[in-house]
């Protein structure tokens, strides 16, 4: 199993408040629908919940959930290591988040797929795990425009192993 984290990050880190996306930018949802369609994406409750129109089409909608059994359109496990075990061998797994999920399991991931965002926010609460031991790949630069409020970059990290 392949495992990456996706996410949209502020400069300070911020990912979210009161349980939305800090920002609305059209290329990285497309980005994100690009990577992750066909493949296991994987979430915590709260972020599943967040989702506007539930379980996300062509995907295998995974939730990690303590207080719930059942989510339409998901499978649900109570841990990480239940979730593993239902993995193939070859399968892409996608972190979608929230902060919690992210914190638990950057430590396993192989890859992350940010999008890094040129703003600090005035408001926010949920915050993405510290990634300054990882090493960039790759990186791609975007201005701001007519939809995009902010200049980001699309980065995509590799552990390093040192």
């Amino acid at each position: 199993m392949t495992i990456s984290i996706i996410a949209a990050v502020a400069r300070n880190r911020a990912i979210g408040f009161e349980n939305k996306l800090l920002y609305w930018l059209p290329d990285d949802m497309r980005r994100f629908r690009l990577l992750t369609t066909g493949h296991t994406i994987l979430m915590g409750r709260r972020t599943f919940e967040s989702l506007p129109k539930g379980a996300l089409p062509n995907r295998r909608n995974c939730v990690l959930t303590r207080t719930v059994s059942e989510l339409p359109g998901c499978e649900c496990f109570a841990s990480w290591d239940d979730f593993a075990v239902s993995c193939c061998e070859d399968e892409e797994v996608f972190v979608i988040g929230g902060a919690a999920v992210y914190a638990a399991l950057i430590v396993k991931a192989d890859r992350l797929c940010l999008t890094e965002v040129a703003d600090t926010p005035s408001q926010a609460d949920t915050f993405f795990p510290d990634y300054s031991d990882w090493q960039e790949t790759w990186r791609e630069h975007h201005d701001p425009d007519d939809r995009h409020a902010h200049a980001f970059d699309f980065v995509t990290y590799a552990h390093n192993p040192t």
